[in-house]
């Protein structure tokens, strides 16, 4: 399995509005595309921070999964240029994991 733990930084006052916006909107968008969601996160510590956990079974679903969502008219012209209204693109973290078999998730 390959895992993507994704970090965001939200505009200042924007978190809430945001964790809404992928509960009602991103999630279920993305979801319909064939992503499965681990989990997500709020900072304990920084009221701008969110995480969020992607699973993918390999390199190529990963591809292929990116391609249907982020190529997708309504993510080019609808869900995208709002997510701009919410998170800073330019801080976004993405770390990449491969699972060693031990894990439970």
């Amino acid at each position: 399995m390959l895992y993507e733990f994704r970090e965001y930084t939200c505009l200042p006052g924007k978190r809430d509005a945001w964790v809404t916006y992928m509960h009602e909107v991103v999630v279920p968008f993305q979801t319909s595309k064939g992503v499965v969601v681990i989990g997500m996160w709020t900072s304990e510590t920084n009221s701008d921070v969110y995480y969020w956990m992607r699973r993918f079974e390999d390199e190529a679903e990963r591809v292929r999964i990116y391609e249907a969502v982020y190529k997708n008219a309504t993510w080019v012209n609808d869900i995208g240029p709002v997510v701009g209204t919410f998170i800073d693109r330019s801080k976004i973290v993405v770390t990449r994991m491969n699972s060693t078999g031990q894990s439970i998730i």
